[in-house]
């Protein structure tokens, strides 16, 4: 029996297929392939049950025609380049996830996201709304720190203030009995000898770190190294979207993994799951690995620059699901006093 071809791999046979044709059905073709990581059933599952494919985002009837050809009889699938391999499609995730609903039933936190107070789209306030919105029992602001001029970083001054800013916003939550809260947080920049752009003085008053690289991204040497001094840097307590890969953009950074995540458990470091789709930071294949070297703490954040980037949680979710990392072990999921107890121990090492 033939197995079906799936989201990705149609994506795949979309954007071999765009080359061969004029401007306007190449641009159509390319279109429907970006789409079909976001496509929510595999279309497969469609036709399966006849619905027109144009249901999905991007497909029109001459692309469905082209979809039901490869359905009816799949051709050879090429390989995705190397910076489009290994990322989940949402109808990937939406099957894993609802065949297991209590991963997004269970209260959980979000811990990455961004503001106005670096590159995000919405003040702070209203970050933090949305994020109350969608559900979330907490939130961390993880605004850029101050060497990442591009992005809007954030000096000691400036972190400062939003921190005088959150602590004031949490003292309104609990003057209306609301229960959600914002953690004072940072996305720091983590350099390649491990040091990072902000002082101690300044992450002081913080109750959680990311450390995370933004720089010599696209360097192929082993960076082993990097990560291990990364970790060791005692201010760090989450190592953020570690491949630093980009779909389509870069395959990031390669290092020995297993070295680098047996490092981040004798350490008791997490490692976060970027739900970002264009990031899947881990992905499966590297988190099974750091579970598999014993990392104890993972966390999960949407790293949204907008409230509609809130929703992508569930990327990380899957990803955890895939590798076997059971929620106990995902941060997210621990009372919000728990993860403040866990991240004071960090610094009292």
């Amino acid at each position: 029996m033939t197995t079906a071809l799936t989201n990705a791999q149609l994506g795949e046979l979309l954007r071999a297929e765009a080359g061969g044709h004029d401007a306007h059905r190449r641009l159509a073709l390319e279109r429907a392939s970006r789409a079909a990581q976001f496509w929510p059933r595999e279309a497969a599952e469609l036709a399966r049950d006849d619905h027109p494919l144009t249901e999905l985002p991007s497909v029109g009837p001459w692309v469905a025609a082209q979809l039901h050809g490869w359905l009816d009889d799949p051709p050879p699938v090429p390989e995705p380049e190397p910076s489009r391999a290994g990322y989940l499609t949402y109808a990937e995730v939406r099957t894993v996830l609802d065949a297991d609903p209590a991963w997004e039933a269970t209260p959980h936190a979000d811990l990455q996201v961004h503001s106005t107070d670096s590159d995000g789209s919405l003040p702070l306030e209203e970050m933090a709304e949305a994020a109350r919105s969608e559900g979330r029992t907490y939130m961390a602001a993880t605004d850029h720190s101050q060497s990442l001029k591009i992005a809007n970083g954030q000096d000691p001054e400036r972190l400062a203030d939003q921190g005088r800013r959150i602590q004031a916003i949490n003292a309104r939550y609990t003057d209306d009995g609301i229960t959600f809260c914002v953690l004072r947080s940072i996305e720091m920049d983590v350099f390649i000898d491990g040091s990072c752009d902000m002082d101690d003085d300044a992450l002081a008053n913080l109750d959680l770190v990311l450390g995370a690289f933004h720089s010599k991204l696209r360097v192929t040497e082993d960076s082993t190294e990097r990560y291990v001094a990364a970790l060791r840097n005692p201010a760090v307590h989450v190592l953020a979207h570690p491949k630093a890969r980009m779909y389509g953009r870069r395959v990031g950074l390669e290092a020995d993994w297993p070295q680098v995540f047996a490092e981040a458990a004798t350490l008791g470091k997490a490692v976060e799951l970027d739900g970002t789709p264009y990031r899947q930071d881990l992905n499966v294949e590297m988190a099974t690995i750091a579970r598999e070297a014993g990392v104890q703490w993972f966390t999960m954040g949407t790293d949204a620059h907008s409230a509609g980037e809130l929703a992508n949680l569930p990327f990380a979710m899957a990803t955890a699901v895939l590798a076997g990392i059971p929620r106990e072990r995902i941060l997210n999921y621990r009372p919000v006093e728990e993860v403040l107890t866990w991240a004071r121990g960090l610094k009292e090492r």
